[in-house]
């Protein structure tokens, strides 16, 4: 089972090829070569493995966060 995990980019990395990603409050580097032409700083993303696979709206972001929580699957620092 793969699992893509909606998250903002707040920051996008010199080089064009990376993007600090804030996922609630937890902030990791992910690649963002896949969406390249998407990528701005605001725009959500699924992340999966590390890599940013296509952009989402807000609404749908936030909703698939609070569906995860609500399913008491862990937190997202444990799946990220």
């Amino acid at each position: 089972m793969c699992l893509a995990v909606p998250g903002k980019i707040i920051e996008i990395m010199e080089d064009e090829r990376k993007a600090k990603v804030d996922f609630g409050g937890i902030i990791r580097e992910i690649n963002i070569q896949l969406i390249k032409n998407d990528a701005k700083i605001g725009t959500y993303v699924l992340v999966h493995a590390g890599y940013a696979i296509s952009t989402v709206d807000e609404q749908t972001a936030k909703e698939t966060i609070e569906i995860w929580k609500s399913m008491g699957q862990g937190t997202l620092e444990e799946i990220i």
